[in-house]
């Protein structure tokens, strides 16, 4: 079987994490995915080359210099027969090379053309440099991130704005193929990263807009004061999840670990216990300590109360629950996280990270055949 992009090449201009990281989940579903990479190469694969392999799996190189001619005529072939064009530029230089969706619609009217940028192709900051950090920042999840009473922290240990920007990327690129099915026109896509983010902070600015409506004003502290949800560490040097929100929950969980004293009437509303959450946490977390992680994981999973454990990526591939669900596989001597959602034709996750230029002579060769 092949997988449901089987037939549909993208040519991959990106570096770094969110265009690779697309394309490579594009690889996963069949897709050809021609990485376009300039002579010195993506610099992914020197400064970080663990993750040069996770997210290029799959693809194909060629050795490009758009500034060259001769090279940009080459590129302008491959993207009058390609599906898909993704380009992590800053704003402008796409256009500076020739290589902008303006002419390569001329040659190619059913292209999809996804451009990922910090802060998308319009707007007064288009042009800033900037990492994940500055694109969490505008988009408020720095904001909302860190202790309820402390200042803004970058806390998340993945780059969430690069992710997302991805998966916005995948989603918009997808929803493009299918309108190209029905009106045989491609489209221009303006991927922001902050965007992104800033899509991803909806449900906390849902709270914070219900309250303004109400003429309260609510800050991080009354978004993040969850009780009875956190990590606690256990006497074991393991760290176990608690996630008792709902009343149901926190009862069981009180039951469950013998917290008398908090099963009464003046904590059955959430509102209640989060206005004591300071409290609940320094008893449970004293509680916890007390025991292993495996004591309290057997009376979790027993009486039915949210946890899990925390994970290191030391442990990710010995988890036994990711390992029924093969979300670490072994690709020779490395481990892999394949694409999530299982589908016919994805049995088998790319195995292998092109060299510099690998396919180069190759897809030269497949064009002179087209030509001919």
């Amino acid at each position: 079987m092949s997988g449901p992009l089987t037939g549909i090449t993208i040519l991959d201009l990106s570096e770094l994490l969110p265009g690779p990281f697309a394309s490579q989940q594009f690889v996963e579903m069949g897709a050809e995915v021609i990485k376009v990479e300039r002579p010195s190469g993506d610099g992914v694969r020197t400064m970080f080359p663990g993750m040069f392999f996770a997210v290029n799996r799959g693809k194909k190189s060629i050795v490009l210099n758009l500034k060259d001619p001769e090279d940009r005529a080459v590129f302008l072939k491959l993207a009058k027969r390609a599906d898909v064009l993704l380009e992590g530029y800053r704003p402008g230089v796409t256009k500076r090379l020739g290589v902008d969706y303006a002419t390569l619609s001329v040659i190619n009217p059913g292209l999809i053309y996804c451009s990922i940028s910090g802060y998308g192709q319009i707007g007064p900051a288009r042009d800033w440099p900037g990492h994940d950090l500055n694109y969490a920042a505008m988009a408020g999840a720095v904001g909302v991130s860190g202790h309820p009473d402390g200042p803004p922290e970058y806390t998340t240990g993945v780059p969430v704005g690069d992710l997302a920007a991805s998966m916005y990327a995948m989603i918009s690129i997808l929803a493009a193929l299918r309108g190209r099915d029905a009106t045989g026109q491609g489209q221009y896509l303006d991927v922001s990263i902050t965007d992104a983010v800033t899509s991803w902070v909806t449900p906390r600015y849902g709270v914070w807009d219900t309250a303004r409506q109400q003429g309260k004003t609510i800050g991080k502290a009354e978004i993040l004061r969850r009780p009875a949800y956190g990590c606690f560490p256990t006497s074991d040097g393991k760290y176990i999840t608690i996630g008792a929100l709902e009343t149901h929950f926190f009862r069981r969980l009180t039951k469950a670990i013998g917290l008398t004293g908090y099963d009464g009437p003046d904590y059955e509303n959430y509102a209640d216990r989060a206005a004591v959450t300071d409290e609940i946490h320094a008893v449970l977390a004293a509680r916890i300590a007390e025991e292993s992680y495996a004591h309290w994981a057997a009376i979790f999973e027993r009486d039915d109360v949210p946890f899990a454990p925390v994970n290191t990526l030391d442990s990710l591939a010995d988890d036994p629950h990711l390992t029924a669900r093969k979300m670490v596989r072994k690709v020779g001597a490395s481990q892999i996280i394949p694409f999530p959602v299982p589908m016919d034709g994805m049995e088998h996750p790319a195995e292998h990270a092109p060299e510099l230029g690998e396919h180069g002579a190759a897809i030269l060769a497949d064009l002179e055949r087209d030509k001919t």
